[in-house]
């Protein structure tokens, strides 16, 4: 199913391609009108979104801002901080005219921890998404093609989870053993 941010998601407001659109809105004009700061660390901007304004708020960051590369998603696992937030989805973000990058943050929690996917946005999302999804089980909803990147499509949990023993749970015994030679 495709999401309702779509149909408007290759025009900006101008009605030209973002490809070709200049950046409207400074990062600082932005983030004033949303009410959230940016912080810097090691040259790096990072801001924390809400997760009820990350759709508007990535499509606004590429249309008016000029954000116009995704160039990885990944994800924290917050278990033993304590905090109230299990994990952080991080998508690094590039302004390809003026080389400025930005990680944005957005939390989610247990029991089904989902984002809407940032596929319909910037394409480069597609895998970056599936392996988020692999490894710590992150839904990105609205993906066209959900399934598992780097584990067998059999195995039902997700290893890189801080919850999820060193050893695993006897999973690798269920699969049969690939020699070099029958690869």
């Amino acid at each position: 199913m495709v999401p309702s941010y779509v149909a408007a998601s290759y025009e900006c407001s101008t009605g030209e391609s973002f490809l070709t659109a200049k950046a409207s809105r400074s990062l600082e004009e932005l983030l004033a009108a949303w009410g959230i700061s940016c912080h810097e660390f090691r040259g790096q901007s990072q801001v924390t979104i809400p997760a009820v304004k990350f759709v508007e708020s990535m499509k606004q960051l590429r249309d008016e801002a000029g954000f116009d590369m995704l160039s990885d998603v990944t994800v924290a696992d917050l278990l033993e901080y304590g905090g109230e937030d299990r994990y952080r989805v991080v998508y690094q973000l590039v302004n390809i005219t003026t080389g400025k990058r930005l990680e944005v943050r957005v939390l989610v929690n247990d029991p089904e921890p989902k984002l809407p996917s940032m596929y319909y946005l910037w394409r480069s999302a597609d895998w970056l998404e599936r392996e988020a999804y692999d490894m710590f089980g992150i839904v990105f909803e609205g993906h066209p093609n959900p399934k598992r990147l780097l584990m067998p499509e059999e195995f039902q949990s997700f290893p890189l989870r801080k919850d999820y023993p060193l050893k695993g749970r006897g999973e690798r015994h269920n699969f049969p053993v690939i020699t070099r030679a029958e690869s």
